[in-house]
């Protein structure tokens, strides 16, 4: 075998025991180093890629718990006006009902009171007209010097000038 290999004429067993030693080194170096690298830079990846993931899954739902948070006091003042206008138709039905029955009550009394007046006003004319008349005998028998009473009593006289009004 002769190979010109130019100015540098290396011998052939120092070119064979070179290739040897750059074949082994090649070979430790894919079963022994490449294997372990690539191993750490994939449990790196992994580490790195992996926290990535975490994070954005610890984001989606923090999102997710937010946009809840949202919607939670929009449904809550929602609630709150169904629960106001529920109390405020209740209100107005009980401030109704109660005028109804302030009516009824303010009616009863009215017509009582004025059966009462209408009592106590024909009482009091009868009790008029009865002192009226004493005190007009009492004056009569007075003005003429004597008593007038069994006069103006057989006659019916008071009853008869009442009557006449």
């Amino acid at each position: 075998m002769n190979f010109e290999l130019g100015p540098l004429k290396p011998e052939p067993f120092m070119l064979a025991l070179g290739l040897a030693l750059f074949f082994l080194v090649l070979w430790i170096l894919g079963h022994g180093l490449f294997p372990r690298i690539e191993r750490i830079t994939a449990e790196r990846r992994e580490a790195t890629e992996g926290r990535t993931l975490r994070a954005e899954a610890v984001r989606a739902e923090a999102e997710a718990a937010r946009d809840a948070g949202r919607h939670e006091p929009a449904r809550a003042r929602l609630r709150a006006a169904r629960i106001r206008q529920e109390y405020a138709e209740r209100g107005a039905a009980a401030v109704t009902a109660a005028r109804e029955e302030a009516t009824r009550e303010r009616s009863r009394l009215v017509t009582a009171a004025h059966a009462r007046i209408a009592a106590d006003q024909t009482e009091v004319t009868n009790r008029l007209r009865r002192d009226v008349g004493d005190l007009a005998v009492a004056l009569a028998g007075r003005v003429a010097g004597e008593p007038v009473h069994g006069v103006a009593a057989d006659r019916r006289t008071v009853d008869r000038f009442f009557g006449s009004l």
